[in-house]
């Protein structure tokens, strides 16, 4: 064990606890649905979040003092020593990175590609010794100012070059880890204004260089699913991947729909104007739905705020579709959340973790519970009945004039029935 985390004890699940470092509510073999909780979960660590972010703010700058900063191959591994023992503590079962949270920038792309390549193979040792898996990685194609204007959409073809060679190492080593996803968010694949931008341009170099990708993993022999994470803005002032349609519409544009899923945050989904459980539902009608991205926005701020899950009936209705649409199969529940910036201590690291992993796990039950009980399923069945029927069945394969002489003869004259709103959320309420 690292001195990092001296003195924070295994973390087990012991609902009457009288201390914090319990799980009161995540018990790992608990069995839902045929299921382990921790099959259900598949919780992961974001290895950004947790262990590179430095406290900044765009009013202020660095706020967390950690050992492991530094620009140095000693420091990197001395941040993966105590990334590993934290899944050690917590029981996480995976964990994600990008490229640029695990080794420091070379000078050249030869020396980041070595570093990177040097460090995942660090990785691939503790993963052997301890069994933690990886369940994605990823480029980060958005933090050098190189990419200030875009990655695969880059008025620049060479940092286009970049960007792709950049993507085929991050794959390789994903790969290399066993990885069970690939995933690519493009934090800079938009724009800030129209005035100097050629959309229809940039929207093409973005479908050949996701085509390239799915091409590449697939020609190296990556099972894994190729997730894309939509977000509406932040940090550009629009994205071209805005949200879960957004998204399919582009896979369908360049013959992907069937290659690549989706990856949905909880608060880029707030960003985009919808619900969570709106966008996992949208991703389960399309046969996109992959993993998910668990954190919460502060609903008084107009950005990302990237905080732990602590709403158990926003986390349920969340975990509602992901059963509803069979569960995870490579996905997963990745914490893509932060420390606030005060919070300075080891222990809190811990206990965010804990806390949201307990939030998962009360929501998943209540889920579990509203979906083996059927009532919801019963009274959504009930409200469509009619479609089931002939009539309702031969509409859609009808014609305008024939269902006109139909209303003219039948003189229809259909009454509104209630859609229960009230009553449905008062029975949601009664699960929580």
């Amino acid at each position: 064990m690292t001195s990092f985390f001296d003195g924070i004890p295994t973390i087990s699940y012991d609902p009457q606890a009288d201390h914090d470092f319990a799980y009161r509510s995540y018990n790992p073999d608990e069995m839902l649905m045929g299921k382990t909780m921790a099959e259900h979960l598949r919780f992961a660590v974001a290895y950004w979040h947790s262990f590179a972010w430095e406290g900044g703010d765009p009013f202020g700058g660095q706020t967390f003092l950690r050992p492991w900063f530094d620009t140095t191959m000693d420091a990197a591994r001395a941040k993966a020593d105590t990334a590993f023992d934290m899944f050690k503590i917590l029981g996480q079962p995976y964990f994600c990175f990008h490229d640029a949270d695990v080794r420091p920038e070379g000078d050249t792309f030869a020396e980041s590609t070595a570093r990177l390549h040097e460090i995942t193979d660090y990785f691939g040792e503790k993963m052997e010794q301890t069994g933690t898996k990886l369940l994605w990685g990823t480029a980060n194609l958005f933090s050098n100012r190189r990419y200030m204007s875009g990655a695969a959409t880059n008025p620049d073809p060479d940092i286009f070059a970049y960007a792709a060679a950049t993507v085929k190492e991050c794959i390789d080593v994903t790969h290399k880890l066993g990885g069970e996803n690939y995933v690519l968010w493009g934090g800079r694949e938009g724009y800030e204004t129209l005035l100097n931008t050629d959309l229809k341009r940039e929207r093409e170099q973005a479908g050949r260089f996701l085509q390239m990708s799915v091409e590449y993993a697939r020609k190296i022999g990556f099972k894994g699913a190729i997730l894309i994470e939509p977000k509406p803005q932040e940090p550009t002032k629009h994205q071209y991947d805005y949200d879960v349609a957004t998204v399919y519409g582009f896979l369908k544009d360049y013959g992907l729909e069937n290659e690549v899923k989706v990856n949905i945050e909880q608060g880029h989904a707030i960003l985009a104007g919808h619900s969570f459980e709106h966008e996992l539902a949208m991703a389960s009608a399309l046969g996109i739905f992959g993993s998910i991205d668990m954190n919460r926005n502060d609903y008084q701020s107009g950005w990302d705020t990237d905080q732990f899950p602590n709403s158990v009936p926003e986390v349920a209705l969340a975990y509602y579709e992901v059963l509803k649409a069979g569960g995870f199969t490579t996905g997963g529940t990745n914490f893509d959340a932060k420390l606030r910036r005060q919070s300075l201590d080891a222990e809190d690291l811990i206990l965010a973790h804990v806390g949201a992993m307990d939030v998962c796990a009360k929501g998943l039950k209540a889920a579990a519970a509203m979906l083996e009980d059927g009532k919801l399923e019963a009274a959504r069945d009930a409200r469509y009945a009619g479609w089931g029927s002939e009539r309702g069945q031969g509409l859609l394969s009808s014609d305008l004039e024939t269902i006109n002489a139909q209303v003219k003869a039948d003189a229809l004259n259909p009454q509104p029935a209630s859609g229960r709103q009230e009553a449905l959320e008062n029975l949601v309420n009664r699960y929580l």
